[in-house]
């Protein structure tokens, strides 16, 4: 058990072998291994099968591969074993960080191999960053790699000569990262997700004296989901939901239709909703900047859009000083990394943010669960359902007649493809051109993987490497240059295990970094 065996040619494949039983120990030798640098344990198993030997298996190569973050290779002896007393199914399986990546059919008589792609660079990235696994390594006695000149490990060294050309990828990449698509998970992650949410808003409820809440309401998602969260924590506390204070606060470019979303749900939550026209306040600031819309010219550049958006929360915060309230934070984790939202006074200030830890794509989902789990009643859900069909908009620039309203998704680029970007760099630190590579697998062909459920066929995208390229490239710029607003982010609680962005947790960045490297990195992508 003080063997480990080194690629001299691949970085970060260093292998050790355990031996059957050795995985059901309690200080298994594949954890030392880990703790001394093996990325990879094999474990040739002498194991016989008994009903529910199988789960068992999977448990322990789950568990070990997740603490010990490497890939465990499980095979157990099959066919060919004598069945005096006992029988044998031949289970083999790989797990890469508590996920399992590949296994084969039990009880064949022929003879059969496992074949995975195990992401070393994950697994380096992952002990990077989880500073505990090298404070365990030192309590070791030969816990790391410097130690192994004490003689106390053996390291036998090899030449693998990998190809070094694109031969794609044995492994399925998950389109949505931050969303299963097995419906039970799913299901089960929604109801943590919006839990962490009711209840991260109910203690600080608590923590300040049990305000009134004061919240905009457009009739969109993020808006919407966050209405449903701050009900249901007022239930939670025991208090009316009259005391959320709601204002749905029309522009030059809302709508009938999500006004009245947003004027119906309120009603359907028993949440009081009154109307500002914003219009009238914003032409008087416009005309008295001397802005050509003032005067009714259409000039819609970033001034008029940040104008509207700026006296709704303007509105917002004067309103909550007059009735002792919060203003609770709607924009939620996609829009932080784009940088989607207006500085200062606007939609990037709140009191608390209960949606600033989840992403896009996950929110739509959180709503359809809402739902199907019959949270709320069949009014709310009626309502519920409209918003789901309505096109993301910011609703800040008229649409011209004939013309389409103004899309947010074509300006920043799909939240499909970018939440896939945020994950992939959030979580696992990946270099852009790495993610760059992952993103095509997972979103050349539509036709091809798995999808998350109630994806419709005619909802199912798919796109080339250019537009990989092409959007990666805006959402570098748009992150990078985006950190100070994410530098003054307001509290909120941290949801997904993709991480946060917030100053004080998961994403510690200076406000004037530079893009260009990383641009740079995606550069070198070809582009086909």
């Amino acid at each position: 058990t003080d063997l480990l065996f080194q690629a001299v040619d691949l970085p970060d494949l260093t292998f050790h072998v355990e031996v059957c039983e050795d995985l059901w120990v309690p200080v298994a030798p594949s954890s030392r291994a880990a703790l001394a640098g093996s990325t990879v344990e094999v474990n040739l198993s002498g194991s016989p099968i008994t009903v529910g030997r199988s789960r068992q298996r999977h448990d322990l190569c789950k568990v070990t591969s997740a603490k010990n973050l490497q890939a465990y290779v499980y095979a157990a002896a099959g066919a060919g074993e004598s069945s005096t007393d006992l029988s044998w199914d031949g289970q083999t399986m790989i797990y890469e960080n508590g996920a399992l990546l590949a296994t084969t059919e039990r009880f064949s008589r022929q003879p059969g191999y496992c074949i995975a792609d195990v992401d070393l660079d994950l697994l380096r990235q992952e002990r990077l960053r989880q500073g505990s696994f090298d404070d365990n390594a030192l309590t070791q006695p030969a816990g790391t790699l410097e130690q192994l000149a004490g003689g106390q490990w053996r390291v036998t060294t090899f030449t693998l000569d990998p190809p070094h050309d694109d031969i794609g990828l044995r492994r399925e990449v998950d389109r949505f990262p931050f969303v299963p698509n097995d419906p039970a998970q799913l299901a089960q992650d929604c109801y943590e997700a919006y839990n962490i949410q009711v209840y991260g808003l109910v203690k600080r409820m608590e923590s300040i004296g049990s305000p009134k809440i004061v919240i905009g309401v457009s009739g969109g998602l993020d808006s919407t989901h966050a209405l449903l969260v701050a009900a249901r924590a007022m239930d939670v506390l025991g208090r009316p939901r009259s005391d959320i204070l709601a204002y749905t606060m029309p522009g030059f470019a809302t709508t009938d239709h999500t006004k009245n979303n947003a004027l119906a749900l309120c009603q359907a939550l028993d949440v009081p909703c009154k109307i500002i026209d914003i219009r009238p306040a914003c032409t008087a600031m416009l005309k008295e900047m001397g802005h050509p819309a003032g005067d009714g010219e259409p000039v819609y550049d970033v001034t008029f859009e940040n104008v509207q958006a700026g006296m709704r929360y303007d509105y917002l915060f004067r309103i909550a000083n007059q009735h002792g309230g919060i203003v609770l934070g709607t924009g939620d984790l996609s829009e932080l990394a784009l940088g989607w939202c207006t500085f200062g006074v606007g939609d990037q200030m709140s009191h608390y943010g209960v949606n600033t830890g989840v992403p896009k794509t996950l929110i739509q989902h959180l709503i359809r669960w809402c739902i199907s789990s019959r949270q709320f009643d069949t009014d709310t859900n009626e309502v519920l359902e409209s918003v789901l069909a309505t096109e993301i908009s910011p609703e800040l620039v008229p649409a011209r007649p004939g013309e389409q309203i103004q899309s947010t998704q074509a300006k920043i680029g799909p939240y499909e493809l970018q939440d896939f970007t945020l994950y992939h760099l959030l979580r696992h630190g990946m270099r852009p051109s790495r993610i760059a590579f992952l993103s095509h697998h997972a979103w050349r062909d539509a036709e091809s993987g798995s999808w998350p459920p109630g994806f419709r066929a005619e909802d199912r995208n798919s796109y080339d490497l250019v537009a990989v390229k092409g959007w990666m490239q805006l959402f570098l710029r748009r992150f990078v240059g985006n950190q100070f607003k994410r530098s003054t982010l307001p509290n909120g609680p941290k949801v997904v295990s993709g991480g946060s962005l917030s100053p004080r947790g998961d994403w510690r960045m200076p406000s004037d970094a530079s893009a260009a490297a990383w641009l740079a990195d995606v550069d070198s992508v070809p582009e086909q």
